[in-house]
């Protein structure tokens, strides 16, 4: 009897983690796709069978395209900083100095404040009667539009999300790097290894899992960017901040278009599934050629 209990013991400790996924993902996700081939534009309370029209419909909307422009370009401007920037700082802070703990602190701070609390206050910085604006005109610079001129409203919301992820990537490098053997760091101080290149040689390759693992989440979480764009430019100007996962709420919770907004959010889905595939897979290769 206990032997059975110990050949099953690993299963019982998963089924509560099974019993979420089951209820918060799985379902909700089949559902979902379900919702995809249905047309729910002239009735809500009674949907017409669909078939493929609203993944048609999606790959002919040129907002579609607009959108997944500007979910890309969030993801190519905001994962390499969130990936180098925290991993540098990590290896600053990583060092026995009186006050590091400071340090610490301070960088993790935007961490766990809100990021509707983080969205309003760089909102006010970014008004047109803002701080910003203040220190640009007493260098006798015109004002910025920061949130009301398209070409830099994007950019805007994007120092948001950096401001707030930095401290948290840099915990997750820290942890990492206690993991690197002082001796290899201690060869390359007798061989006369400089800053950089110790690093190169030793940091990197011993924390590249922890790399891709960040460079993974941070994707992600840039794909599905939405309350920043929710507080500071509902998806504006000119459509110049909306990203998917906006314009899936908007289609579904403004619109009620329940058909369409489930078949885009299967296909980002799809597109995160696939990007998160190609990126273990490629760190993975990369991690035994260095």
């Amino acid at each position: 009897m206990f032997k059975y209990y110990g050949k099953t013991a690993p299963y019982l400790f998963l089924l509560p983690a099974g019993i979420v996924l089951l209820i918060f993902f799985f379902i909700p996700f089949f559902q979902t796709i379900g919702l995809s081939f249905f047309d729910y534009a002239n009735n809500i309370y009674s949907p017409n069978f669909a078939g493929l029209k609203n993944y048609i419909e999606i790959l002919h909307n040129p907002i579609f395209y607009k959108v997944m422009i500007n979910t890309i370009i969030y993801l190519v401007v905001a994962v390499p900083i969130l990936a180098i920037v925290p991993l540098f700082l990590a290896i600053l802070i990583n060092q026995k100095i009186r006050g590091i703990t400071l340090y610490k602190i301070l960088i993790y701070l935007p961490v766990i404040v809100s990021i509707v609390v983080a969205a309003i206050a760089f909102k006010w910085l970014y008004a047109e009667q803002g701080i910003l604006n203040y220190l640009l005109n007493v260098l006798h610079i015109h004002s910025i539009g920061w949130l009301t001129d398209p070409k830099y409203a994007i950019y805007s919301v994007i120092i948001v999300t950096i401001w707030k992820g930095i401290g948290y990537y840099m915990m997750i490098y820290l942890a990492a790097l206690m993991s690197v053997p002082n001796e290899l760091y201690e060869a390359c101080d007798i061989d006369g290894a400089n800053f950089l290149t110790k690093h190169l040689t030793v940091t990197v390759p011993h924390i590249m899992p922890t790399i891709a693992l960040v460079t993974t989440i941070s994707s992600i979480s840039a794909m599905k960017i939405f309350a920043e764009i929710y507080v500071m430019t509902k998806g504006g100007p000119l459509n110049s901040t909306k990203t998917i996962v906006y314009y899936i709420y908007e289609k579904a919770f403004e619109n009620l278009d329940l058909g369409y907004a489930s078949a885009m959010a299967v296909i980002l889905l799809a597109i995160v599934m696939i990007f998160s595939l190609v990126n273990i897979l490629c760190f993975e290769k990369n991690k035994y050629q260095i």
